[in-house]
Formats: structure tokens, C-alpha cells, sequence
């Protein structure tokens, strides 16, 4: 038999149980996967919780890599035995064995690990999307990225650096502000003690910034807004603070025609062609050490639990993976 986290109600970490389950032979363009870790993401606390909807009972997850152990009817370019990673529903990576789409699926590169896999791909291609096609971000910008000492933060700040920017990053402590500081940020800003907004506008010379990445929502998106220099634009792409009250789009003329986008990675990466393209730049940067992933936490896929009560009360930083 195989095992599963699975959730039967919506609830605290308390809900994720550890159990036997099935897994059957491969469907139609489908592959059966041995696991070889798990990615730990804020989006599986949504799904967790009820602010995502899922019909219970599910096992979450939406990161892991592994070995591919059968092929269902049609499967043409994967082989068994095969490494692969995928950041993509449906939901279910929480677990030893499973089907997934094969069309989901990327092959890693003989130079990235296993555990490197798993902690990248739903990470790392949002950073992908979000520097790259959200706001193209180029040699010469200034950029605001808050939770820089996180899984995505940590690589946007090495990519953003990579790609020539300034880079602007608020974080919870000082020991957050170090490791910000040696993955690309230039300028850490402690939240806790200091002026978000005003730190912002002396880095930049009154002038504000032409791009924010905002994962935090509710307590950071005003500030975020007034860091903004006219014409800018408001990238928020999660919520950990809890979600942004509903807002008057008035407040975006007032303060310089702003722009505002909630991108998703799954829209960017609907397309096979597409993922397969933001999966291969993400494998370059990584191979070529202008990304370097910081794998900080490690729990036993079966104690996910503890691994949530840790992300939600921000003790991790970069990324964490379930080991299987």
C-alpha cells in the first residue's frame, strides 16, 4: 500500500492525517508517479483552510518531483524511470505515489536534484512569471518585492539582481534582512520597526518605484500602492495577510494611473508550450548558479502538519520541502 495526507474537513493543520490509499494504473495521457519529495507552499494553507475551495476529502499539494513508474495510453514523450517535476493541478502531491496528467509534467535536468525540483518549480516559475511577463523587469529598474527572505522571494531577488535591477525587500527581522541581503536584495526593510513607505521613497529619491510584488494582501497592499511612482504597476499574487478589502478603482487614478493585476501561475502556465518554456528558463538560471535555492526546512512527509503550523507562523524562509 501507499500513503496519503489526506483532509476530511476544512480546518488548522490539525486536519492533515496520515493514511493508506490506492493508487490505481494510469488513464489515458496520464502517468503513475513515485514520489521523491514535496514542495510546501502557502497555496496548500489555502486549500487547507477554505479560502480555496476543494471538495473534501482531498490530499493537497501542488509541487513535488519523482520518478515515473507507469505509462497510461498515448504517454509518447515520457519514458519509465523518467525524472520529472510538476507545479500543477490537480491537487494531490501530498502523497508517496499518485496519477498525475502527463502533460503537466517537465523532465529535470541531470543537474538538479530531486529535493531542488521540489522545492522550484511552483516557486521558481512564479518568480519566472511574475519578472518576466507580469512586469518585464529590466537592467536599470528599482523593484519592490515583499516577503524577500521567503521561498519566492528569495529567488525573485536573485533573479531580479541577475537581470540587472535594484532590489527593494521588506522583511520581519533582522536575521530575515541578512539572508535577504546575501540572495540579491539591495535594500531590506524590516516592517516591524520601520516605515515601508517612506524607506522606499528615500531609496528611490522621492521618485517610487515602477513595480510591486505583493504576496502579503491585506496588510501591505495600501503601502504598496503609495511605493508605486505614477503609472506603476501592483502585482499581487497572494494573500498571507488575509485577503485585500474590496477597493474603490478611483484610488488607482488618485495615486498615479496606477496598474493593478492578481495574476495566477496556472493561467500562465495553461498552455504546454508555455510551461515547458518558463520550466526551461527556470532550469537555466538554477544550472547556472544565478539562482541558487535555499532548502532551509525538512519534514517527514507524514509530520506536514508541523510543516504547516511552522509557514503560517513565519518561521520558515526560502523554501521547505516533505521529504517522502
Amino acid at each position: 500500500m501507499s500513503s496519503a495526507i489526506r483532509i476530511h474537513e476544512i480546518g488548522g493543520p490539525e486536519v492533515l492525517k496520515w493514511e493508506e490509499v490506492t493508487v490505481g494504473e494510469p488513464g489515458a495521457g496520464e502517468v503513475r508517479l513515485r514520489h521523491g519529495a514535496v514542495g510546501l507552499n502557502f497555496i496548500d494553507v489555502y486549500f487547507r483552510t477554505g479560502v480555496y475551495g476543494a471538495n473534501v476529502p482531498f490530499t493537497p499539494g501542488l509541487e513535488a518531483s519523482g520518478v515515473v513508474e507507469a505509462l497510461g495510453e498515448g504517454v509518447s514523450d515520457l519514458r519509465v524511470g523518467d525524472r520529472v517535476a510538476y507545479a500543477a493541478p490537480p491537487a494531490g502531491a501530498y502523497c508517496e505515489e499518485r496519477l498525475m496528467p502527463a502533460d503537466r509534467l517537465v523532465k529535470v535536468p541531470d543537474g538538479v536534484s530531486d529535493e531542488v525540483a521540489a522545492a522550484m518549480m511552483l516557486k521558481g516559475m512564479t518568480a519566472q512569471y511574475l519578472l518576466r511577463q507580469t512586469y518585464r523587469v529590466k537592467a536599470g529598474d528599482t523593484i519592490l518585492f515583499h516577503a524577500a527572505a521567503g521561498g519566492v522571494g528569495l529567488i525573485a531577488c536573485q533573479w531580479a539582481k541577475h537581470l540587472g535591477a535594484t532590489v527593494i525587500g521588506t522583511v520581519g527581522s533582522d536575521e530575515k534582512a541578512e539572508l535577504a541581503a546575501a540572495h540579491g536584495c539591495d535594500h531590506p526593510i524590516v516592517y516591524t520597526r520601520e516605515n515601508v513607505v517612506e524607506r522606499v521613497k528615500s531609496i528611490t529619491g522621492g521618485e517610487g518605484v515602477p513595480v510591486v510584488y505583493d504576496s502579503v494582501g491585506k496588510d501591505t497592499f495600501m503601502d504598496s500602492l503609495d511605493c508605486l511612482r505614477p503609472l506603476g504597476s501592483m502585482v499581487i499574487f497572494g494573500q498571507s495577510s488575509g485577503p485585500v478589502p474590496p477597493l474603490d478603482v478611483g484610488v488607482l487614478a488618485a495615486k498615479g494611473s496606477l496598474f493593478l493585476t492578481r495574476p495566477t501561475l496556472m493561467t500562465y502556465t495553461a498552455k504546454r508550450a508555455d510551461l515547458v518554456a518558463m520550466a526551461d528558463e527556470l532550469f537555466k538560471v538554477v544550472e547556472a548558479g544565478d539562482v541558487k535555492l535555499e532548502i532551509n526546512q525538512r519534514f517527514p512527509l507524514r509530520e506536514a502538519a508541523d510543516a504547516h503550523r511552522a509557514l503560517e507562523a513565519r518561521q520558515t524562509t526560502g523554501s521547505t520541502i516533505l521529504t517522502v
